[in-house]
Order: C-alpha cells, then sequence, then structure tokens
C-alpha cells in the first residue's frame, strides 16, 4: 500500500517530467527567460445598431484597420503586436466573431499562428459588450474585443479565472468618449495583464522561498494568513495565492468551509503572520507537516525556471493530491465503524500521507452531525498524538 501511494504522490510532486505540459512547452521553459507577452483591443460594432459618434470617429480614423462583415465590423483600436502579425490575429479575430464563438464576458483561449518570434501561441480573448440601448433591444450590440497573448494554450486555461476578472476590471475605463483615456489607462492597464494576472503566484514563491510550506498548510487548514510591513501589491498576491491553494468550494459537501472555519475560530491556533520588514519575512506561528514540507523543491524549481505556468500546474496537482487523500479517508472512516481491521488501515494511511492533521481537521468538519465517525475521527486524533510524541 505504501509503495503505491508514494508512487503517486512522487508522480504528482513530477509535473516537469510528466505531459502535464508537452514536451515542447517544457523545453521552452528549461532555462530561465522572459516570456514575450502582448495585447490587443478592438473595438466591436454589429452593423444593425446604431453607430454612436464615438464609433463612427474610430472608423474613419481607423478605416485601413477594420475588418468588416455582413454582421460585424472590427476596428484596431490599440496593439502591442508586431505591425505584421495585427491583421493576422484581426483575422482570426473576426473568424471567431462570425461563427459566433465569442460570447459577451467569456473568455475563450486557443493557440494562435501569428508573425511573431514564438510562431504559435496562446491566446485568450473576451467580447466586452456595451449596454444595450433601450430603443434597440434586439440589436447587434456593441463592445470591444481583449485579446491577450502569451505562452500556450494550456497554460493561460489555468489562470482562466483571472484572465476574465481582469478583464472586466476595464469596463469602467472603456467608457470615456472616443477612448480619450487610451494612453493614460487603458493601455498602461493592458500592459500589466500578464503581472497582474499569471505572475502572482511566481511572486509569492520568489518571496517566500522554502516556508512556502506554511502557506501551503494554512491554506488547506484554513488558518488566516496576515501579511505586514508590505505593500498592498504583495498583500494581493498573498491572499490570491491562498486562495488559489484552498479547496475552499472543492468539497462535496458545501457546510465544510463553514464548519472549518468555525472551529478555527474556536481552537487556539493563531494566525500565520508574514512581515516583510526583513529579507526574507519573518513567519510567525509557522505550521507545515511532511506532506507540505515535500512540495517545496517542485516550487522551487519551478520559480527559478520563471514559468508561472508550471508553478501554476503544479500548485492544481498539490490540490488534486489534498483532495485524493481526503476521499481516502472517508472510505477508510466509513469501512472503520464495521471493521477494526479497517481503522487499523486508517491508521497506517494516515502515518504515511504526512498530511493527517489536515485530513482530521477537515473528516471532522464535514463528519460533525454523524457520531460514530467523530469517534473513530478522535480514536484517529489520539493516534496520530502518541505518534508525534513517541517521534518527539
Amino acid at each position: 500500500m505504501f509503495t503505491s501511494q508514494t508512487s503517486s504522490f512522487q508522480d504528482s510532486i513530477d509535473v516537469e517530467e510528466r505531459d502535464d505540459f508537452d514536451s515542447e512547452e517544457i523545453a521552452g521553459y528549461s532555462q530561465k527567460i522572459q516570456l514575450n507577452c502582448y495585447y490587443t483591443i478592438y473595438l466591436y460594432q454589429g452593423t444593425r445598431s446604431e453607430a454612436t459618434g464615438d464609433n463612427v470617429t474610430w472608423n474613419q480614423r481607423r478605416a485601413d484597420s477594420t475588418t468588416s462583415h455582413d454582421d460585424f465590423s472590427l476596428t484596431l483600436i490599440d496593439s502591442s503586436l508586431p505591425t505584421e502579425a495585427e491583421p493576422e490575429l484581426r483575422t482570426y479575430i473576426s473568424r471567431r466573431l462570425s461563427k459566433g464563438a465569442l460570447l459577451g464576458g467569456m473568455g475563450n483561449i486557443a493557440m494562435v499562428e501569428l508573425s511573431i518570434p514564438e510562431q504559435a501561441v496562446g491566446c485568450y480573448c473576451c467580447l466586452l459588450e456595451q449596454e444595450r440601448s433601450p430603443e434597440q433591444p434586439d440589436a447587434d450590440g456593441n463592445g470591444y474585443v481583449i485579446c491577450f497573448m502569451g505562452g500556450s494554450e494550456k497554460g493561460l486555461n489555468l489562470f482562466r479565472l483571472e484572465l476574465d476578472k481582469y478583464v472586466q476590471g476595464l469596463h469602467s475605463s472603456l467608457q470615456t468618449p472616443e477612448l480619450q483615456n487610451l494612453e493614460t489607462e487603458v493601455r498602461p492597464y493592458l500592459s500589466r495583464w500578464y503581472e497582474e494576472s499569471v505572475m502572482h503566484i511566481h511572486r509569492v514563491v520568489q518571496l517566500v522561498q522554502g516556508n512556502i510550506s506554511f502557506l501551503l498548510h494554512a491554506a488547506l487548514s484554513h488558518t488566516p494568513v496576515e501579511v505586514i510591513n508590505s505593500d498592498e501589491k504583495t498583500k494581493a498576491d498573498v491572499s490570491r495565492f491562498i486562495k488559489a491553494a484552498s479547496l475552499q468550494g472543492l468539497s462535496q459537501q458545501d457546510t465544510t468551509a463553514a464548519s472549518l472555519c468555525k472551529a478555527i475560530t474556536e481552537d487556539t491556533h493563531s494566525d500565520l503572520v508574514i512581515d516583510c520588514a526583513t529579507s526574507p519575512p519573518t513567519i510567525t506561528n509557522p505550521v507545515s507537516n511532511r506532506f507540505c514540507d515535500d512540495w517545496i523543491q517542485a516550487f522551487l524549481n519551478a520559480a527559478e525556471r520563471c514559468n508561472p505556468f508550471l508553478l501554476r500546474q503544479i500548485l492544481e496537482n498539490f490540490k488534486l493530491k489534498a483532495i485524493q487523500d481526503m476521499n481516502s479517508l472517508k472510505r477508510y472512516v466509513r469501512q472503520a465503524e464495521m471493521s477494526h481491521y479497517a481503522l487499523f488501515r486508517c491508521c497506517q494511511f494516515l502515518q504515511g500521507c504526512g498530511n493527517g492533521d489536515v485530513l482530521l481537521q477537515n473528516a471532522r468538519a464535514e463528519h460533525s452531525d454523524l457520531p460514530e465517525a467523530c469517534s473513530i475521527i478522535t480514536v484517529l486524533e489520539e493516534f496520530l498524538r502518541e505518534q508525534a510524541q513517541a517521534q518527539a
């Protein structure tokens, strides 16, 4: 049992050696390089909608950068792509729009071939529709198509939620007539998409280095994390990392997260405090376990390569392994209610997985209304305490 368990765990860590990313993608990140990333924004106008003065101005000013179809027109507003590559992207986006493949507010990710050094690159595109006029509720809407390019399709898919949220942050800036704030607001915002939506996990690993296990444990155990003596960006990065590493929302029972938060509030455990006044930061109330410690090197290796996509994949594998172990424990607990041998196997599992404290904490919260299961969990908690005292 321990052999297969160890093998499965090692497979989940060694993402660099597996097919979570294609070998070509991994080869591209094998050395420390700066990834090229691009953005483009287009004005989208349905031909059945009434053209506003602003849209007419854009179309006239960019007549040579407008692609027209029977149902819509697409006009370039701004782009960081090379001059020869932008028309190729516009052709691709027009083809997607004509097929109805871009829905308002929902990002779409695919690989596109462009005249850039990478040749083929992952492309996230999203149609931000403007509110429709009450006088023309059935007319085709106007809006903007936002495109972010960099990395691979598989890599960008790992950050789909972050990219969706980042694009939505443009809504208020796109209400200015003729986008007079293009140079002051819109362009700087678009140019930061990679740093803001993709690199936050990398920045956190670089910040805490080998102490990343304390953050992983805090995320799994729902321990509050406080960052002091730092700027707001660092605080936001750590908060986003904890949220990305947490299993909240992935439990089979919606009440588990709330039960855990209540249990931790009543518990004597203190918040994890990261003091950025020193370099590296000072960690107060650090708690970890063997399971979290075993992932440290994988995170550090990916961070050294400056590969945020690999970092995110490792983080997802970390969560997947934790979920698998939680499901295994729940199965053993059910069996242990009827079999002493199953209880013995449960003790062996907890001893081998290295994550027993977190698993039992989640199991107790999820089985709080099942007396027999709680009795089994109490026995297992006593077993772990005795093992810890024996090792000490």
